[in-house]
């Protein structure tokens, strides 16, 4: 009875210490998307969605960095990169997977999160949902000039034809779990 007792505090100590992280890596998000999102209107007020293209291929990767600060390493990855540098790991890619599958059934894209302690690291997604702004770039019809903008810059791209709220991908997080136990 006192070794299913121990058990219990043990296992529920565990996963209250994970709930700050989830709470703090979903905290991470906002400003880091919004910069993203900001970046991307900004370049088609200045020249339209072909600049977006542009403008993300040159100044998404140095947003993650500035957003990948104290612990955390923050980033965008999908099951359909636009940019290979962005592929899913193999634990990304079981959470897309799943992700996938959720949302097939039912579940609302914006309601889909996982977190997990993987090989000495905390990890943490959150899925993407397609919207508006992205069907410009990521949609079922895509302008020539958009089209010739990404085929310049992503020439591998695999991230077109996507509907408005199905699942784009997922924000990824990760930071060391020793750094909090120190």
């Amino acid at each position: 009875m006192r070794t299913l007792l121990l058990a219990a505090l043990l296992t529920s100590d565990t996963l209250y210490a994970a709930t700050p992280w989830q709470e703090d890596a979903a905290k991470q998000i906002p400003a880091f998307a919004e910069q993203l999102l900001g970046t991307v209107r900004q370049a088609i007020a200045d020249g339209g969605p072909g600049a977006a293209v542009q403008a993300c291929h040159a100044l998404a990767p140095q947003i993650a960095s500035e957003h990948s600060r104290q612990a955390w390493q923050i980033g965008r990855t999908s099951l359909k990169v636009r940019n290979p540098d962005n592929a899913p790991d193999a634990w990304e890619r079981r959470v897309l997977h799943d992700f996938a599958a959720a949302a097939a059934s039912g579940t609302p894209v914006a309601q889909l999160r996982h977190a997990e302690e993987v090989d000495g690291q905390y990890r943490y997604m959150q899925a993407i949902a397609v919207g508006e702004p992205c069907l410009a770039c990521h949609g079922a019809t895509i302008r020539t000039e958009v089209e010739n903008a990404i085929d310049q810059y992503y020439p591998h791209d695999q991230a077109r034809g996507y509907q408005l709220g199905e699942l784009r991908g997922a924000f990824t997080l990760s930071r060391p779990i020793a750094q909090d136990t120190q």
